[in-house]
């Protein structure tokens, strides 16, 4: 049975009530914390979103409404993470559910993609000059953020950052809203958004390095992940990933 955690004693306090989902130590779990990454997530999302609809900064070789786009997107998505767990999943929810500390990988990926748009942008500025692929990039990840946002909010406290390994009490198979359209939505919903940030960016070099690397994690990830599920909920699991598929390519 999972070791229950004390309640939080104040309103403002995010204290995850289980043990398996503690939050690693790395970043402070305090509200001054929370607060302060918000603030910072909320401004470098107001500067990117900037950038982005006033169509860059003429004359400038790397302040692109592409990249603009890309800072916004990317502190909109990690201020969603809490925002979303905080009100639909707030026995889960701490500062680790910014989903700031995903690793080395995550990051290096991440610096990848700016680096190779600001060097083709110096280098080889006619590479980004084909606005259709941006245009397709955004709404890629405008809708892959959505159903990730969308699957959080369905599965409520049946959702969690980390693959659960204990079955809790109240924990329920979810197959409807966009669980009845993709068997993984969360994940399926991150790997069109990852893609289409690097659209939007026209970076043909981290496009694949992230389709490779997402397609890698996602498919380790629900393998692990299914197992459990089965274990949890045994036939019930077994008939709905018959019936509903991941829509990840050659995930099925």
């Amino acid at each position: 049975m999972a070791e229950t955690m004390p309640a939080p004693s104040h309103s403002l306090d995010t204290a995850p009530q289980h043990a398996m989902h503690q939050p690693h130590g790395t970043l402070p779990n305090t509200p001054l914390a929370s607060s302060l990454i918000a603030f910072l997530l909320g401004s470098t999302f107001s500067l990117g979103a900037l950038l982005w609809l006033a169509g860059g900064i003429e004359d400038s070789w790397w302040a692109k409404y592409q990249l603009g786009f890309y800072i916004a997107a990317w502190a909109g998505f990690h201020w969603g993470e809490f925002a979303v767990t905080a009100g639909w999943n707030l026995e889960k929810c701490s500062i680790d559910s910014y989903l700031l500390n995903n690793g080395v990988a995550y990051h290096v990926a991440n610096g990848t993609a700016v680096v190779e748009f600001l060097i083709t942008s110096y280098f080889f500025p006619k590479f980004k000059t084909y606005p259709y692929i941006t245009e397709i990039g955004i709404v890629m990840t405008l809708i892959g953020q959505w159903l990730r946002s969308a699957a959080m909010i369905t599965a409520s406290t049946n959702f969690s950052h980390t693959v659960a390994w204990q079955k809790l009490e109240k924990h329920k198979l979810v197959t409807h809203g966009v669980y009845g359209w993709f068997r993984h939505p969360s994940y399926t919903g991150y790997f069109y958004w990852g893609l289409g940030t690097q659209l939007a960016l026209q970076n043909p070099l981290s496009f694949v390095l992230f389709f490779v690397a997402l397609w890698r994690f996602f498919n380790s990830r629900i393998k692990a992940e299914e197992r459990f599920l089965t274990k949890f909920f045994g036939n019930e699991y077994v008939q709905y990933r018959k019936t509903v598929g991941t829509m990840i390519p050659f995930i099925p």
